[in-house]
Protein backbone atom coordinates (compact mmCIF):
# COMPACT_ATOMS: atom_id res chain seq x y z
CA UNK A 1 0.00 0.00 0.00
CA UNK A 2 1.47 3.40 -0.96
CA UNK A 3 2.87 5.58 1.80
CA UNK A 4 1.34 9.00 1.21
CA UNK A 5 3.40 12.01 2.20
CA UNK A 6 0.67 13.37 4.45
CA UNK A 7 0.62 10.27 6.67
CA UNK A 8 4.40 10.31 7.23
CA UNK A 9 4.17 12.66 10.26
CA UNK A 10 1.85 10.15 11.97
CA UNK A 11 4.27 7.30 11.22
CA UNK A 12 7.15 9.33 12.61
CA UNK A 13 5.30 10.14 15.82
CA UNK A 14 4.38 6.47 16.23
CA UNK A 15 8.02 5.41 15.79
CA UNK A 16 7.14 3.30 12.74
CA UNK A 17 8.46 5.42 9.86
CA UNK A 18 11.76 3.57 9.42
CA UNK A 19 9.92 0.25 9.35
CA UNK A 20 7.53 1.61 6.72
CA UNK A 21 10.50 2.43 4.47
CA UNK A 22 11.66 -1.20 4.49
CA UNK A 23 9.69 -2.00 1.36
CA UNK A 24 10.62 -4.22 -1.58
CA UNK A 25 13.28 -1.74 -2.75
CA UNK A 26 15.08 -1.74 0.61
CA UNK A 27 14.62 -5.32 1.73
CA UNK A 28 14.78 -8.70 0.07
CA UNK A 29 14.23 -11.92 1.97
CA UNK A 30 16.96 -14.52 1.40
CA UNK A 31 14.84 -17.64 1.91
CA UNK A 32 17.70 -20.20 1.76
CA UNK A 33 19.58 -18.23 4.41
CA UNK A 34 16.50 -18.04 6.62
CA UNK A 35 16.00 -21.79 6.24
CA UNK A 36 19.59 -22.35 7.31
CA UNK A 37 19.03 -20.22 10.40
CA UNK A 38 15.89 -22.17 11.28
CA UNK A 39 17.84 -25.42 11.20
CA UNK A 40 20.14 -24.05 13.89
CA UNK A 41 17.49 -22.46 16.13
CA UNK A 42 17.18 -23.91 19.65
CA UNK A 43 13.85 -23.12 21.39
CA UNK A 44 15.33 -23.94 24.82
CA UNK A 45 17.74 -21.01 24.71
CA UNK A 46 16.29 -18.79 21.95
CA UNK A 47 19.66 -18.88 20.20
CA UNK A 48 21.19 -20.12 16.96
CA UNK A 49 23.77 -22.85 17.46
CA UNK A 50 26.52 -22.02 14.97
CA UNK A 51 29.88 -23.74 14.35
CA UNK A 52 31.61 -20.83 16.09
CA UNK A 53 29.21 -20.69 19.06
CA UNK A 54 25.78 -19.30 19.91
CA UNK A 55 24.19 -16.09 18.66
CA UNK A 56 20.73 -14.56 18.54
CA UNK A 57 18.70 -11.54 17.52
CA UNK A 58 18.75 -8.94 20.30
CA UNK A 59 16.69 -5.92 21.23
CA UNK A 60 19.55 -3.73 20.04
CA UNK A 61 19.29 -5.36 16.61
CA UNK A 62 15.59 -4.50 16.50
CA UNK A 63 16.27 -0.87 17.41
CA UNK A 64 19.09 -0.47 14.88
CA UNK A 65 17.64 -2.42 11.96
CA UNK A 66 13.93 -1.57 12.21
CA UNK A 67 14.18 1.72 14.07
CA UNK A 68 11.45 0.66 16.49
CA UNK A 69 11.08 2.10 20.01
CA UNK A 70 12.30 -0.40 22.62
CA UNK A 71 11.33 1.59 25.71
CA UNK A 72 7.85 2.23 26.98
CA UNK A 73 4.70 0.33 27.80
CA UNK A 74 4.25 -3.29 26.85
CA UNK A 75 2.18 -4.13 23.78
CA UNK A 76 -0.39 -6.53 25.14
CA UNK A 77 -3.92 -7.69 24.59
CA UNK A 78 -6.26 -10.65 24.40
CA UNK A 79 -6.83 -12.40 21.09
CA UNK A 80 -9.75 -14.52 22.21
CA UNK A 81 -12.42 -12.37 23.83
CA UNK A 82 -10.69 -9.05 23.34
CA UNK A 83 -13.96 -7.28 22.55
CA UNK A 84 -14.74 -7.20 26.27
CA UNK A 85 -11.67 -4.99 26.82
CA UNK A 86 -12.68 -2.40 24.25
CA UNK A 87 -14.45 0.60 25.70
CA UNK A 88 -16.36 -1.40 28.28
CA UNK A 89 -17.37 -4.21 25.95
CA UNK A 90 -18.33 -2.11 22.96
CA UNK A 91 -18.67 -4.30 19.82
CA UNK A 92 -15.37 -4.31 17.95
CA UNK A 93 -16.90 -3.87 14.51
CA UNK A 94 -18.88 -0.87 15.65
CA UNK A 95 -15.63 0.68 16.79
CA UNK A 96 -14.00 -0.30 13.48
CA UNK A 97 -16.69 1.60 11.59
CA UNK A 98 -16.17 4.70 13.73
CA UNK A 99 -12.41 4.66 13.09
CA UNK A 100 -12.47 3.90 9.35
CA UNK A 101 -15.79 5.35 8.29
CA UNK A 102 -17.17 2.09 6.91
CA UNK A 103 -17.18 -1.66 7.28
CA UNK A 104 -15.56 -4.15 4.88
CA UNK A 105 -17.95 -6.41 2.94
CA UNK A 106 -18.70 -9.80 4.54
CA UNK A 107 -16.59 -11.68 1.99
CA UNK A 108 -13.52 -9.77 3.19
CA UNK A 109 -14.07 -10.63 6.86
CA UNK A 110 -13.08 -13.80 8.65
CA UNK A 111 -13.71 -13.89 12.38
CA UNK A 112 -11.70 -10.94 13.75
CA UNK A 113 -9.61 -10.32 10.64
CA UNK A 114 -10.00 -8.38 7.40
CA UNK A 115 -8.39 -9.45 4.14
CA UNK A 116 -5.56 -7.05 3.34
CA UNK A 117 -6.87 -6.51 -0.20
CA UNK A 118 -9.77 -4.50 1.24
CA UNK A 119 -7.36 -2.10 2.94
CA UNK A 120 -5.29 -1.88 -0.21
CA UNK A 121 -8.26 -1.21 -2.49
CA UNK A 122 -9.95 1.21 -0.12
CA UNK A 123 -6.99 3.25 1.15
CA UNK A 124 -4.43 3.20 -1.67
CA UNK A 125 -5.30 6.64 -3.08
CA UNK A 126 -5.56 9.57 -0.69
CA UNK A 127 -7.81 12.29 -2.19
CA UNK A 128 -5.82 15.48 -2.93
CA UNK A 129 -8.34 17.60 -1.00
CA UNK A 130 -8.54 15.27 2.01
CA UNK A 131 -9.04 16.97 5.36
CA UNK A 132 -6.97 16.06 8.41
CA UNK A 133 -9.51 13.58 9.75
CA UNK A 134 -9.41 11.69 6.44
CA UNK A 135 -5.61 11.68 6.58
CA UNK A 136 -5.79 10.15 10.07
CA UNK A 137 -8.10 7.41 8.76
CA UNK A 138 -5.61 6.59 6.00
CA UNK A 139 -2.76 6.65 8.53
CA UNK A 140 -4.67 4.18 10.74
CA UNK A 141 -5.21 1.87 7.77
CA UNK A 142 -1.54 2.01 6.81
CA UNK A 143 -0.42 1.28 10.37
CA UNK A 144 -2.88 -1.62 10.69
CA UNK A 145 -1.41 -3.10 7.50
CA UNK A 146 2.14 -2.45 8.69
CA UNK A 147 1.63 -4.16 12.03
CA UNK A 148 -0.20 -7.15 10.58
CA UNK A 149 2.12 -7.81 7.64
CA UNK A 150 5.63 -6.64 8.55
CA UNK A 151 5.79 -6.98 12.34
CA UNK A 152 3.18 -9.42 13.58
CA UNK A 153 2.24 -11.35 10.49
CA UNK A 154 0.86 -14.87 10.78
CA UNK A 155 1.11 -17.81 8.42
CA UNK A 156 -1.86 -16.64 6.35
CA UNK A 157 0.18 -13.58 5.27
CA UNK A 158 -2.98 -11.89 3.98
CA UNK A 159 -5.04 -10.93 7.02
CA UNK A 160 -5.21 -7.77 9.15
CA UNK A 161 -6.31 -8.51 12.71
CA UNK A 162 -8.51 -5.90 14.36
CA UNK A 163 -6.79 -6.47 17.70
CA UNK A 164 -4.77 -3.35 16.77
CA UNK A 165 -7.81 -1.08 17.00
CA UNK A 166 -7.05 0.07 20.58
CA UNK A 167 -3.58 1.20 19.48
CA UNK A 168 -4.64 3.25 16.43
CA UNK A 169 -7.47 5.10 18.13
CA UNK A 170 -5.10 7.85 19.25
CA UNK A 171 -2.16 7.86 16.87
CA UNK A 172 -0.19 10.29 19.02
CA UNK A 173 -0.11 7.73 21.85
CA UNK A 174 1.49 4.95 19.80
CA UNK A 175 5.02 6.12 20.54
CA UNK A 176 4.64 5.26 24.21
CA UNK A 177 4.63 1.52 23.43
CA UNK A 178 7.70 -0.70 23.09
CA UNK A 179 7.01 -2.02 19.60
CA UNK A 180 10.56 -3.34 19.35
CA UNK A 181 10.16 -5.60 22.38
CA UNK A 182 6.87 -6.95 21.06
CA UNK A 183 8.36 -7.62 17.61
CA UNK A 184 11.31 -9.51 19.09
CA UNK A 185 9.04 -11.60 21.32
CA UNK A 186 6.86 -12.44 18.30
CA UNK A 187 9.91 -13.42 16.24
CA UNK A 188 11.09 -15.75 19.01
CA UNK A 189 7.65 -17.31 19.24
CA UNK A 190 7.45 -17.84 15.48
CA UNK A 191 10.93 -19.33 15.39
CA UNK A 192 10.05 -21.75 18.18
CA UNK A 193 6.88 -22.79 16.37
CA UNK A 194 8.64 -23.46 13.08
CA UNK A 195 11.35 -25.43 14.90
CA UNK A 196 8.58 -28.01 15.32
CA UNK A 197 8.86 -30.26 12.29
CA UNK A 198 5.07 -30.20 11.85
CA UNK A 199 5.11 -26.46 11.09
CA UNK A 200 6.34 -25.42 7.65
CA UNK A 201 5.58 -21.70 7.21
CA UNK A 202 7.58 -19.06 9.04
CA UNK A 203 5.94 -15.77 9.98
CA UNK A 204 7.01 -12.71 11.96
CA UNK A 205 9.45 -9.82 11.34
CA UNK A 206 11.78 -11.76 9.07
CA UNK A 207 13.77 -8.62 8.20
CA UNK A 208 15.65 -9.25 11.44
CA UNK A 209 17.05 -12.50 10.06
Amino acid sequence: MPMHERIIPYLERAGLYHLARLNSQWFWLDEPMVSAFIERWRPETHTFHMPFGECTVTLQDVAFQLGLPVDGEAVSGCLGEFETYMEGGRPAWEWFQDLFGELPPPNKVKQMTVHFTWFHERFSVLPPDANEETVRIYARAYIMMLLSTQLFGDKSANRVHIQWLPFVVNLDDMERYSWGSAALAWLYRCMCRVANRNVTNLAGPLQLL
